[in-house]
């Protein structure tokens, strides 16, 4: 091809690109099936004619010494026959090829949520892992897919066989157009638009054992269990091992089995931060008792170790070696040591859990088959079923291993065959023989045993996906090692027919012969509204353009999310590109979901759902619907769509992510509680004294930090440009306030205009300086001069005692830790609020040096009778005073002086805070902010990114945990379609990939209210249509033996039974007095209106009835 074609193509790598690969792969048979490109679409201005290779086992071995090589020799387990290549044939990007194996930087933009999970270490593991992953079926995909977006090094995937349209039933990479193209080849362009910096190659041969040495971790999901023996035998005992996991779906069961070697070690067996406390005392006793502050719980258990730090008077602890806690309580623990001739405690020390790594020995597949040892049980209800799927499963491969493919849905002498395989081999073992098998249960596992359905796949991807992480970085405790799940409860209620689960030649084959069809119409005619589309809407738009949900004419998905995209999604929302940064999320993500199915109806909306839009989520929007899915990053926007669920009585499926864990919650009309029906306890805040005056940990130092750096560069300037805008009424809305917090806003738009105006980026300079010493010097000696170290509270207590930390003035140096990088982030950021061109000198260390250095810092003396809030129950800091009156008129008269000598266009650039722009210098600022206020404390100081998770309040997230999450609503998904299922049939879920834990449930049924022979729940809603008045409303009522005292529309009284002029509206309609009384205006899509109607029985008890509905239109 020449040098020509190479530097192209080189160049082409070497230049910032978008992450599509950008062309289709073809295959070309004439020509030694070396693998073409068509010419890439890709807007860069330099691009390759051929951006993929082909490389010989051998020589991408020789080219890439710490990347994957070749795999090759797979015993077919495939519900495919079709073999169409063979060579031994490995296709990658040529730029990583010539990689050194070197593990790139971390991308924090990019990968910040996933950071706040894994850490940078772990991070930095997964970025130098190689994986096989062989079977490229609807499971094989979605492992690749949530490794790929993980960001391993690279990821070889390993098919012999080729596409068929049963595939796309879960694959959500094939197209009808990949029909006949081999699985592997198939999949790598879209997997490699998900993330460039990850090596994406290809082996279509038969695997050997030996090829398998290249990586660190070895998937498969379509194996011979012979095969799968001989293969974890060779990783099992290679060194170093190789971690080795093997995953199958099989219609509505699944299975995973995991052998991390011999020897494994689990560096983080949760991912928890370690657990802290505030020591109050310390007994010199044998045990010693630990007393700590009742700030908050301890949540160490008997065995933790735990160490010692900052212990005064008892220093024997301060020794940095771990100690073992034991009868833990929640404020306080004994410890396994005998202080009595240790020093007497004095004060302060802080305890904390010194995790330990954790060494487990996996037994090979070998062994495990016959010793399976616990499985870990995902639904307590189940508690007996995986032994028995230990059995099918063993009873399938055998079955295919003689019949040479899967049983057929609905045949019942396939099934037969497989129960009488499954009956031999528990008849064959010595322990662990079943007593009793149940053939139902094996009846439904043969029927649906060659399909790989979306929803599954989804789960086990998800959990697949976390096993693999944990094997390359020893991050999170190892699954361990057989896990067995079943959701037959998510099967049709009425018996299937075989006629019905036969194939109709269509892309929905493969769940047609689990579900039958007419459950397959039912998904394919629904109305569905998702709401958000960020990463759990992403995944949930996938699983339902695969499952056929809202796929012809008489269906439609209804997406909306007012959100962008941002660069930090990539990680997660898989349906998005980095040329995608900045559009809507929902427009893009509803065209990549019509992309993946073409039949799918989906209309996009950028509307919040909320009580502003109910013009566009109208009531007719709403009876229209069959189910809605919440895809929410957020409690209150939840309820709101629960109360409209409620209100239709329409099902919620509710689902939710944080880090490795995962919750789903079914609300059903009538079945169960609705999500607002139990909360989680708010979140506790720490007082507003001990975030301003005395900080003991790093997260209030945050908190100062970010409310500090709204207040100096966001709020003081929107205020500023408040006043300018308007002065008169500006100053008319003070005065009429009149209270300390308009005193304060005042004396701040003063202050920032006058003594701390800036015209020149010197004034800048000055500024940061100033409010260094103000901070970190002047505000700390004025606080230990009110209070000294000795001070004592009114009873006679220290007052410097746990948890409050004594805190030391920092002395000012450009050459101190940090302190320049404040000066150069503080500078900049006032510049840019006040419009001020920043100096390209600004950021040079030493020029910057000297320009502070020029800075004249008046001496501080602390002052009498300075007033610090120490009360824990305060909420302001301001006080309020009786001449707050007169003294916002005389702050007004000066605000009008400042005025007068300002530019008359003069605005300010209010700066509002963005955290995943890491050249914007908020986040330098912010981390600055906390790290010299932590050092006034002797806080551990924090870098800028975990500075990031805290004071951005970042949701951990990963893709696995999403996808988990996803796959369990879809499973619910089909019950609440079809229709008929019982409460027992539904499950909510926690899960916890970490641990990994899977706990699952029913869901709690709604309160019930009886009244005489009737009986209500939450979800009920009365109606009275025809436009009835007020009498017929309270006869309606008398009818039921319910006596209505108190008629309410909104927050207005349409009747009560103790106003005798209320009666004189007894023949109004009582649309017409809501209109009168509530002064309310009903829309014109609105054909109802609501009242509450608060009701006693004959015996004078409360009886609370379900919302009222008046029908006038």
């Amino acid at each position: 091809m020449g040098c020509g074609w190479f530097l192209s193509s080189l160049l082409h790598y070497m230049l910032p690109r978008k992450r599509a690969v950008g062309g289709e792969i073809l295959e070309d048979h004439s020509h030694n099936r070396e693998v073409l490109l068509k010419k890439p679409r890709i807007d860069s201005l330099i691009s390759s004619s051929a951006p993929f290779e082909v490389i010989s086992a051998a020589e991408n071995n020789r080219k890439n010494s710490g990347g994957s090589s070749s795999a090759g020799n797979n015993c077919s387990f495939s519900s495919s026959s079709n073999n169409n290549h063979s060579g031994s044939n490995i296709v990658g990007p040529l730029n990583m090829a010539l990689g050194d194996g070197n593990p790139p930087d971390i991308d924090e933009d990019l990968h910040s949520r996933q950071l706040a999970v894994y850490g940078r270490d772990t991070m930095r593991r997964l970025f130098g892992s190689n994986i096989l992953i062989s079977g490229m079926q609807g499971l094989g995909c979605e492992i690749a897919k949530n490794l790929v977006l993980a960001g391993v090094k690279s990821v070889t995937l390993h098919d012999e066989g080729t596409v068929e349209l049963w595939d796309l039933s879960s694959n959500f990479i094939f197209t009808v157009d990949d029909v006949g193209k081999n699985r592997a080849l198939a999949s790598v362009q879209k997997l490699q638009e998900l993330n460039n910096a990850v090596l994406i190659s290809i082996l279509s041969t038969e695997l050997t054992k030996e090829k398998l040495s290249d990586f660190q971790a070895v998937v498969f999901t379509d194996i011979s269990l012979d095969k799968a023996v001989e293969f974890d035998d060779y990783c099992h005992n290679h060194q170093p091992p190789i971690s080795f996991i093997k995953a199958e779906v099989r219609g509505l069961f699944g299975s995973v089995f995991c052998d991390f070697g011999p020897e494994f070690t689990v560096v983080d067996v949760d991912g928890e931060e370690p657990h802290t406390g505030i020591i109050a005392s310390i007994s010199n006793d044998n045990p010693a008792l630990v007393s700590c502050v009742d700030d908050e719980r301890l949540e160490f258990q008997d065995g933790d170790l735990v160490v010692f730090s900052e212990v005064k008077g008892m220093t024997e602890l301060n020794d940095g070696k771990p100690r073992k806690v034991k009868n833990a309580r929640p404020y306080s623990f004994s410890l396994e040591e005998d202080t009595t001739n240790y020093g007497a405690y004095e004060k302060g020390g802080i305890v904390t859990q010194a995790k330990q790594p954790k060494v487990l020995h996996f037994k090979t597949l070998r062994e495990a088959l016959t010793d399976p040892g616990d499985f870990l049980l995902s639904d307590f209800s189940k508690f007996d079923r995986p032994p028995l799927l230990h059995l099918a499963f063993q009873a399938l491969d055998k079955f295919i291993c003689e019949v040479g493919r899967f049983p057929v849905s609905g045949s019942e002498e396939d099934a037969r065959k497989l129960i009488s395989l499954a009956v031999s081999i528990n008849e064959g073992l010595e322990d662990g023989k079943l007593d009793e098998i149940d053939q139902k249960l094996l009846r439904q596992f043969a029927f649906g045993a060659r399909a790989v359905l979306n929803p599954m796949a989804a789960m086990f991807g998800g959990i697949v996906g976390q096993e693999v992480v944990k094997a390359c970085s020893g991050k999170f405790h190892p699954l361990f090692q057989f896990f067995y799940f079943d959701s037959v409860e998510s099967l049709p209620t009425e018996p299937l027919d075989p006629n019905d689960v036969k194939p109709l030649n269509s892309r929905y084959d493969a769940q047609i012969s689990v579900f039958g069809c007419k459950l397959q119409k039912k998904l394919e005619e629904a109305k569905v509204f998702i709401v958000g589309s960020g990463a759990l809407g992403c995944e949930f738009l996938k699983n339902l353009a695969l499952m056929g949900v809202c796929c012809s004419e008489k269906g439609k998905l209804t997406i909306t999310d007012d959100d962008v995209i941002e660069k930090s999604n990539l990680t997660r929302q898989f349906l998005f590109r980095d040329w995608n940064i900045g559009q809507a999320k929902s427009t893009v993500a509803a065209s990549a979901a019509a992309s993946l199915n073409p039949h799918l109806h989906v209309e996009a909306l950028q509307n919040r759902a909320s009580p502003e839009t109910e013009n566009v989520f109208n009531d007719a929007f709403w009876e229209n619907l069959n189910v809605v899915i919440n895809a929410l990053d957020n409690v209150n926007a939840r309820l709101y769509i629960d109360q409209r669920c409620l209100y239709f009585q329409k099902s919620l499926l509710e689902s939710g992510t944080l880090g490795a864990k995962c919750n789903t919650q079914m609300v059903i009309p009538h079945l169960t509680e609705n999500y607002g029906a139990s909360r989680d306890p708010p979140e506790k805040q720490a007082p507003m004294c001990t975030v301003h005056s005395f900080p003991h940990n790093i997260d209030h130092c945050l908190t100062w930090a970010r409310s500090e750096f709204e207040g100096l560069l966001e709020k003081t300037p929107a205020e500023v440009n408040a006043y300018l805008s308007n002065p008169s009424e500006y100053t008319v809305s003070m005065k009429n306030a009149g209270d300390a917090q308009a005193r304060d806003n005042l004396e701040r738009v003063i202050e920032c205009l006058d003594r701390e105006r800036c015209e020149t980026f010197q004034d800048c300079i000055t500024w940061a300086r100033l409010k260094f010493e103000d901070y970190f010097a002047n505000r700390v000696k004025q606080l230990t001069f009110t209070f000294p170290e000795d001070a004592a509270t009114s009873n006679g207590a220290p007052f410097w005692s746990a948890p409050k930390r004594f805190p030391r003035p920092l002395q000012f140096s450009v050459d101190g830790p940090g302190y320049l990088h404040f000066m150069m982030a503080g500078s900049i950021l006032r510049a840019v609020t006040f419009g001020i061109p920043i100096p390209d000198w600004a950021k040079n260390p030493r020029k910057l040096a000297d320009a502070v250095n020029k800075v004249m810092v008046p001496d501080f003396q602390p002052k009498e009778g300075v007033k610090i809030v120490t009360d824990e129950k305060a909420t302001s800091l301001s006080t309020a005073s009786i001449d707050d009156a007169a003294i916002i008129n005389d702050l007004i008269m000066r605000l009008e002086q400042c005025r007068n000598k300002l530019p008359s266009e003069f605005r300010m650039n209010p700066i509002q805070f963005e955290k995943d722009d890491d050249t914007n210098y908020h986040m330098d600022l912010i981390a600055a902010l906390a790290n010299m206020r932590a050092r006034n404390y002797s806080i551990p100081e924090v870098d800028k990114l975990k500075a990031k998770f805290i004071a951005g309040r970042i949701i951990p997230a990963i893709a696995t945990a999403t996808a988990m999450a996803t796959g369990l609503v879809c499973l619910d998904l089909y019950k609440v379609l079809d229709g008929g299922h019982k409460l027992e049939d539904y499950r909510n879920t926690f899960a916890n990939l970490a641990l990994p834990l899977f706990s699952m449930a029913e869901p709690v049924p709604p309160k019930v209210i009886k009244h005489r022979d009737m009986s209500w729940t939450v979800w009920d809603r009365w109606i009275l249509r025809d436009n009835p008045t007020l009498r017929d409303l309270l006869q309606w009522l008398k009818d039921k033996g319910l006596n209505a005292y108190s008629i309410s529309c909104g927050s207005s009284l349409l009747y009560n039974s103790m106003f005798p002029r209320h009666k004189d509206r007894m023949d109004k309609k009582l649309v017409d007095l809501a209109r009168e009384v509530a002064r309310v205006e009903v829309p014109p899509y609105r054909n109802h209106l609501d009242v509450v109607v608060a009701c006693e029985d004959d015996e004078d008890n409360d009886i609370d009835i379900p919302q009222v509905s008046i029908y006038f239109r």
